[in-house]
């Protein structure tokens, strides 16, 4: 007998048929002698819905109000889960962040979890019934509502199951699992088996959208065994993200190739050249709650330097903004950007113990005709900035170089 926690998005909860296929679901683990506890999101839309409809009362929502409202979704669907596993004859419990007493800090839309307690739920589970949760929720010290941010779900069903300390965190998604790159997009990607805590954490942070990173971070800090599967498919092993690189014989070098649409490219031309003007520099977009990714100064013979910097394409203009009302202060020229430029990355651990994985990605891309804009690395990442319009060409040439399609 395992403990098991499982996660239910909103696409799972969609409508009242896929309910009950996650009661059918559950039905069965528990017959086989487990004892579960469910995480589920809103069902699908409910939270952009809840957020418009906020936005149509308060241009700008209250931070602390809007948690209130857009944290009824996941309330709705604990209670309707609870009804069809009732009605399929099995004990259930549901409960909301609140009652669980999830702490978390004060940080309305993006709270943090500080601590679970699990003793209610360790009875209820003693006692024979299914646990129902509600996800991306909690509460803070005052007892007000939180909530934990897009994607909080996944959040909420690793931290039970380090709570709980179960054998198996199960998040349920529309995939079967973590391909070695987008399918939609090179139909010969595969799903892979296992992967690192290490790899999961690059490839979420580079846009797969398979796992929220603050999940990855959390199951890698308490080692809790997370495997991702499909919640519209009844077999399959989905995959295992692990702690351990795996023992293979031959480890492959690259796991996957990752992407991200969403990037804006910022330059400040013409910076004088001396120390403390990359601060003078970031610290008003820093100040601005703008985060920065890749980072590039380029320093000329006339004493001046080019400064580039990657944000969000959606905090382009913002970013902007701040760097024009900078610009004089710091005796720069001019400032230039581009948002329509994206990422695209080589993740692998295996790349810590094969030299050239760069040179063979930079040949392969040259030899599409495809112009590099920035480099990034790390010791098991290699990213690389480029027109937007090669994206998809760059993912394909790079996933068939790297022989990930075998």
């Amino acid at each position: 007998m395992a403990l098991i926690v499982q996660k239910y998005g909103g696409t799972s909860m969609g409508s009242p048929e896929r309910i009950k296929n996650v009661a059918r679901r559950v039905a069965r683990f528990q017959a086989q002698g487990h004892q579960v506890v469910v995480v589920v999101s809103a069902m699908s839309g409910e939270t952009n819905r809840l957020i418009a409809l906020a936005r149509e009362i308060q241009a700008d929502p209250d931070p602390r109000e809007l948690d209130v409202v857009i944290s009824t979704g996941e309330q709705v669907a604990i209670g309707l889960l609870c009804m069809a596993l009732k009605d399929a004859g099995l004990k259930a419990r549901s409960y909301t962040g609140g009652q669980v007493r999830i702490l978390t800090d004060d940080a309305f839309n993006k709270a943090r979890i500080l601590s679970i307690d699990e003793a209610n739920i360790r009875a209820d589970l003693d006692s024979g019934h299914v646990v129902v949760v509600a996800g991306f929720q909690g509460v803070d010290e005052a007892g007000n509502i939180t909530t934990l941010g897009r994607g909080g779900s996944d959040t909420t069903g690793v931290a039970l199951a380090a709570a709980l300390k179960a054998d198996e965190c199960q998040i349920y998604t529309d995939v079967d699992g973590v391909y070695t790159t987008d399918p939609r997009i090179v139909p010969e990607a595969r799903k892979l088996d296992t992967v690192t805590f290490e790899e999961m954490l690059e490839m979420a942070s580079l846009g797969s959208k398979v796992l929220q990173i603050r999940s990855v971070e959390f199951a890698g800090k308490y080692k809790v065994k997370l495997r991702v599967l499909s919640s519209f498919q009844d077999e399959g092993e989905g995959t295992l993200i692990t702690v351990e690189e795996g023992k293979k014989m031959e480890q492959p070098i690259i796991s996957g190739i990752a992407f991200n649409r969403d990037e804006a490219k910022l330059t400040v031309l013409g910076v004088p050249d001396r120390p403390g003007v990359a601060y003078q520099v970031l610290g008003p977009i820093a100040d601005a709650n703008i985060d920065v990714d890749m980072i590039i100064q380029n320093v000329g013979h006339d004493g001046s330097t080019d400064f580039s910097f990657t944000v969000n394409r959606s905090e382009f203009e913002k970013a902007k903004a701040v760097l024009e009302s900078v610009r004089q202060h710091i005796g720069a020229r001019e400032i230039i950007g581009d948002n329509r430029i994206c990422k695209v990355s080589a993740v692998g651990v295996g790349m810590r113990s094969h030299p050239g994985v760069a040179s063979q990605m930079f040949r392969a891309l040259a030899e599409e005709g495809i112009n590099i804009q920035m480099i990034s690395t790390s010791e098991i990442k290699i990213s690389v900035v480029l027109d937007e319009k090669y994206l998809e060409l760059a993912v394909r040439v790079l996933h068939k170089s790297f022989d990930l399609d075998k």
